[in-house]
């Protein structure tokens, strides 16, 4: 008899109902997924993440009593086995640099399809973390501006680079999972990847695991990072 795959359990807060019900109607469509509890505000989201030990946590960033950002180290105290991803309107770099320092694992615009719903999830209860790619480009901006600075000031010290990695690595990538490598700098998803090398959103997928494993990274957004420190892609 084959073995049932394990659920992921998610809880969602956010104090807009209607939305709230269209995220679940979302992901209680894919088989794997389970909603276990909602919730109308950041105050109840470490109750929630407490009672239900849920693998994901989908929190509202704006909340009339205690927003998504201040809630998330409560929630990650109260069930540190649970993943935040932050929902949100604002595709400002300085909101996801609160978010990430809060403990999120997530942050993804409101705008975003369905599909990128799902894969986020998917990724952040895997371990890894997801930043929706129109808000990773900018954050590329300000990482290679504050880059820029750091050489700078090292040049001045007489520091050198020896945080970069082997670059000998490179060499590991096909010529196939560069481009996606590069198409991931440019901030674009999985799905517009697969649309501009005309291949499939799944080859696009086993192409990025691939880069992630011979980077030895959790994520997409490091590899993008140390790809970017090591002069591997152009932006």
């Amino acid at each position: 008899m084959e073995k049932q795959k394990e659920k992921i359990s998610i809880v969602l807060v956010d104090d807009h109902q209607l939305f709230r019900e269209g995220v679940r109607r979302i992901l209680e469509m894919e088989d794997d997924f389970v909603v276990v509890g909602e919730g109308s505000d950041g105050s109840e989201a470490a109750h929630l993440a407490e009672i239900h030990k849920p693998n994901v946590l989908l929190m509202d960033i704006n909340m009339p009593n205690v927003n998504g950002v201040s809630a998330s180290e409560d929630v990650i105290e109260a069930s540190p086995q649970t993943r935040v991803i932050i929902l949100s309107i604002h595709d400002d770099e300085g909101y996801v640099y609160r978010t990430l320092r809060s403990g999120a694992s997530g942050y993804l615009l409101k705008e975003m399809g369905g599909t990128e719903l799902v894969e986020a999830v998917r990724v952040v209860a895997r371990g890894g973390a997801y930043i929706h790619p129109k808000v990773t480009g900018k954050l590329i901006d300000e990482f290679r501006r504050l880059s820029e600075q750091e050489e700078s000031a090292d040049r001045s010290v007489g520091i050198d680079d020896s945080h970069m990695l082997d670059p000998r690595i490179i060499d590991t990538l096909t010529r196939r999972e560069l481009e996606v490598l590069q198409l991931m700098a440019e901030g674009k998803s999985n799905r517009a990847i697969g649309e501009y090398l005309f291949i499939s959103e799944k080859t696009v997928k086993n192409h990025v695991s691939s880069i992630l494993q011979k980077l030895n990274v959790q994520d997409r957004t490091q590899a993008v990072v140390i790809s970017i420190k090591n002069g591997w892609v152009k932006l």
